[in-house]
């Protein structure tokens, strides 16, 4: 027999568990990097103007889909307009192929907890410590079941039950680990070898303030590209995963106040997050310590860890934060498949979980063997990865390539068409979408996606 399907008890806890869906691995590990690569403050004003014009618009599309065909991305497309039965199915590899290397990272992130809880902490923060880690044969797997079977036990126990109770107990529990944290980076100061005095808040100054000496055309198209993507994975929109959320919101949630605040609650954490990271590694490390890339919270933050006074503590909060908040962002899209699985199949919730884990733990094992016995797997170019051609599949194509079409297919008459989609999404009372920007929103974004997704090859082959 069909299981029936679950919902959210209410606006908060809807808000909560798509908050959870967008604060997790892009906020906490993606945007603090990309921040110190791409100039900091001039990445912050590029991303929160990205954010102003372009994520509410996508998120609120992706939600009022969900909400009213009250089915996942596999099928809600199909109900609203069976011509575009396609997008269904092409939505569906968007949370396989993430699950593939979110799930390695969290087992990282797993790792490093484990770490600090079981030991000073000092051993994270040595030379080689992290590529020691990741090339090895068994511990990398061993993590990554650890995370995994953690986030098919909360899966497993439902929307309301699991994904929901989560969400209420962990989410105010990470923002006040968040910014308890990141006040106390503001607050460190460290002499350097030359006796420079560095302070954390120096260290904000350099995360707030936008660096426009020697921006070029190039770098600034490179910047943007950068914003976008982090865009798409913060929001977690083109994803199928806020779709199959807005399946289980109830028709009298104020749906354009509830993406408001998931996107407030999605900027303001990455923000912290960079409050929390950048002046502390500022601090330590000087401006040498912000060229570290995706390795900074595995390389980098170890050592700041081990230069500060109760080092320890700092490392155990800030990674049992980090593993709350990779778990919210894998359950979210764990939970999209377990979904589509269940409609397509009729499956209960049981077989699903069951099921998809086996998959999933299959489908990432080239993810995990791509640092040790298949290192030498090099598909996107010397120094590449199998994670770094996963990532490239998903950020350059898509992701936005499923935007663009989200967009073409809530706003012309070949698809859903626009009335329809304001007809929904102003259900109830409350805040309305407003009806002003129909221009905007027709054709000056999709032309925007296209322009970014061409400028994505460009950039990364030919420039």
């Amino acid at each position: 027999m069909k299981e029936k399907r679950s919902s959210f008890s209410g606006s908060i806890g809807f808000v909560l568990a798509a908050a959870g869906s967008a604060v997790g691995v892009g906020n906490i590990w993606r945007f603090p990097y990309l921040c110190a690569k791409d100039g900091d403050g001039l990445f912050l004003l590029v991303y929160l103007v990205l954010v102003l014009t372009f994520g509410f618009v996508l998120l609120t599309t992706d939600v009022a889909i969900g909400r009213k065909t009250k089915k996942n991305a596999l099928k809600a497309f199909e109900e609203l307009n069976p011509k575009w039965k396609f997008l269904g199915r092409l939505t569906f590899l968007v949370p396989v192929l993430i699950m593939t290397y979110y799930s390695v990272i969290g087992g990282w992130i797993t790792k490093y907890l484990f770490v600090y809880l079981v030991s000073d902490g000092i051993e994270a923060a040595a030379d080689g410590y992290f590529t020691s880690f990741i090339t090895s044969d068994i511990a990398p797997i061993v993590f990554m079941l650890i995370f995994l079977a953690l986030t098919a036990w909360i899966v497993f126990r439902g929307v309301e039950k699991g994904i929901e109770k989560f969400s209420k107990i962990i989410m105010p529990g990470l923002i006040l680990l968040i910014v308890i944290i990141a006040v106390f980076c503001l607050t460190l100061t460290n002499t350097a070898p030359d006796g420079t005095v560095r302070t954390g808040m120096q260290g904000l100054a350099v995360y707030l303030k936008p660096d426009f000496h020697g921006l070029t055309v190039k770098r600034f198209l490179e910047i943007l590209l950068d914003a976008m993507s982090q865009l798409f994975f913060s929001l977690s929109v083109s994803m199928g995963i806020m779709i199959t959320y807005g399946s289980y919101v109830k028709n009298d949630i104020d749906l354009n106040k509830a993406t408001n605040q998931i996107e407030i609650f999605d900027t303001g954490v990455a923000i912290l997050a960079g409050m929390m990271i950048i002046p502390a590694v500022f601090v330590f490390l000087g401006n040498d310590g912000m060229a570290s890339g995706p390795s900074l919270i595995f390389i980098t933050l170890p050592n700041v860890f081990n230069a500060m006074a109760g080092g320890r503590l700092w490392g155990t909060l800030f990674f049992l934060f980090m593993t709350f908040a990779s778990l919210s962002t894998v359950i979210a899209v764990f939970e999209n498949i377990i979904s589509f699985t269940m409609d397509l199949k009729g499956w209960d919730r049981k077989k699903a979980v069951l099921i998809n884990l086996v998959g999933v733990l299959v489908l990432s094992m080239p993810c995990v063997l791509g640092y040790n016995v298949w290192s030498g797997i090099t598909p996107l170019g010397a120094g590449s990865t199998i994670l770094d051609l996963e990532d490239f599949i998903v950020s350059n194509n898509l992701l936005p390539l499923g935007s663009l079409v989200y967009l073409l297919f809530c706003t012309t008459k070949l698809g859903w068409g626009y009335e329809n989609f304001l007809k929904e999404t102003n259900t109830g009372k409350g805040m309305k979408f407003p009806r002003q920007i129909a221009f905007y929103v027709k054709y000056i974004l999709p032309l925007i996606v296209l322009f970014i997704f061409v400028m994505g090859y460009y950039t990364k082959f030919f420039a």
